[in-house]
């Protein structure tokens, strides 16, 4: 099953970062925001990436295409310009589809462009600048269980300031530093029906809008609730939230990202998941 990630946007309210590179580049931990949400799938057993690129994605193809390079030690011979690479890093696996889908085009148009690159009968999709601790695995199974066409993941958000309840005479009679507001948002993590692509339009065509609202009057979008942890980073507060977390090991996401392997049930889920797609296209031998 194939990821798709949306990397073409400009980030302008993270303008002191991405004036001069994507924001999917820029760094937590001293790695792209990027590598974290692909470790994040590759844990989960997923590890054929498409990137929609856009604003500046020249430096996120110089990324993939140097990696070997700037994630191994090697030796080069400099009058034949030979390499010698010495060892290998935990991404050998990775399949990653570097895709030009327009500086200026919307996140449905993005999709559209990338439609070519996809052959199972589900994908999965997410921003290039959103962190979670989402359970891929879990989401899907939602998705199939409900037989519906789209499946997003969403999130409470935590109010940025401390809310006051206030009784009679302006007494105080309750104080929450920074609760979690009552609606639900959109967390992206999405899990998609290829039938999904017959909702987009051309490139003014924004996947929140008509795709994802039409889905929802017809009955065709359901709501993964994840109460787990989730930061998007749009502001340069929020850059240094999701570093600070980073540095302190409390990042509910590190132990995930680091680790080089899937975990064994997840791996048996898999495996149970690639048997049923074989059974399913496998012609059925007539009995007399």
């Amino acid at each position: 099953m194939k990821v798709v990630i949306l990397c073409g946007g400009q980030g302008t309210r993270l303008r002191e970062e991405t004036e001069f590179r994507p924001k999917p580049m820029v760094e937590v931990g001293g790695r792209p925001i990027l590598w974290h949400v692909m470790k994040l799938y590759a844990w989960y057993g997923f590890h054929d990436f498409i990137l929609c690129l856009g604003y500046r994605g020249n430096m996120i193809r110089e990324y993939f295409l140097n990696y070997h390079a700037m994630n191994c030690d090697f030796t080069v011979k400099l009058g034949r310009q030979q390499v010698q690479y010495h060892g290998n890093h935990d991404e050998q696996n990775f399949s990653v589809t570097l895709a030009e889908t327009g500086e200026n085009t919307m996140t449905g148009g993005r999709l559209k462009r990338v439609g070519r690159y996809l052959d199972d009968d589900l994908f999965l999709l997410t921003y290039g600048d959103g962190i979670a601790d989402v359970d891929i695995q879990k989401s899907i199974e939602f998705h199939r269980a409900h037989g519906k066409l789209a499946t997003l993941s969403v999130v409470r958000p935590v109010s940025r300031f401390g809310v006051v309840h206030e009784g009679q005479g302006g007494i105080v009679s309750a104080f929450a530093e920074k609760p979690p507001s009552e609606g639900w948002v959109n967390a992206g993590f999405f899990v998609f029906d290829r039938r999904v692509m017959d909702y987009l339009g051309g490139d003014d065509c924004i996947l929140e809008r008509e795709p994802l609202e039409t889905l929802a009057r017809e009955g065709q979008l359901v709501a993964f609730h994840h109460t787990g942890f989730f930061q998007a980073m749009d502001t340069y507060r929020e850059y240094k939230q999701l570093n600070d977390l980073w540095a302190s090991g409390a990042a509910p996401w590190k132990d995930r990202v680091l680790s080089p392997r899937v975990s064994e049930a997840t791996e048996q889920l898999l495996r149970l998941n690639d048997s049923l797609e074989e059974a399913s296209t496998e012609t059925p031998t007539l009995v007399r």
